[in-house]
Order: structure tokens, then C-alpha cells, then sequence
């Protein structure tokens, strides 16, 4: 057993992609191999939404990022309190 530690994971963020993008709707698809995530932004008053970015996964990689997403959201809520949904908030899956 090593007692070395893992190296530290270098992360190149470019300027246009450090803005990020806002998204308020994702559709998931998936197949055997992979799983597609269309982050959307639904505009309240027409009903159509335009997809901003679209996320290539795959299986194994999307229940990691599943995982992160619950645990860094316990963490959310440990220090600013429960996220509330309204009962039509349900997630639509199809």
C-alpha cells in the first residue's frame, strides 16, 4: 500500500465557457451506452424552450454525477435550510 496521494486534477476553464449558461428545464434521454442531458431555458410566457447546452454521458459516469449532486445537495441544505417543491413539481418522465 502507497501512501502517496493521487495527483491533483487540473481543470482549463476558457473565458466563454466560465460564463456558463441558465437553464430552468433538462430533458434526459438515454440508451444502452449513454445518457443525453439537454439543458433548456423555458421562457414562462410562450411555452417553447431552446436548448443551451447539451451533456453526452455515460451510464457509469451519470450515477456518479447523480451521487455528487445528492451529496452536494445535503449540503445545501445543512447550511441554508430544506429545499421546498410544490406538489407539481414532480419530475415528468416519459
Amino acid at each position: 500500500m502507497s501512501d502517496e496521494a493521487p495527483p491533483k486534477l487540473q481543470v482549463q476553464l476558457d473565458e466563454d465557457i466560465a460564463q456558463g449558461v441558465y437553464a430552468n428545464l433538462v430533458l434526459l434521454n438515454h440508451t444502452e451506452n449513454e445518457f443525453v442531458l439537454d439543458f433548456a431555458f423555458i421562457q414562462p410566457s410562450n411555452g417553447r424552450a431552446k436548448v443551451r447546452t447539451r451533456v453526452i454521458s455515460s451510464p457509469r459516469h451519470t450515477k456518479r454525477l447523480l451521487m455528487a449532486l445528492q451529496k452536494n445537495l445535503e449540503r445545501y441544505e445543512e447550511k441554508f435550510g430544506r429545499i421546498e417543491l410544490g406538489a407539481d413539481e414532480d419530475p415528468i418522465v416519459h
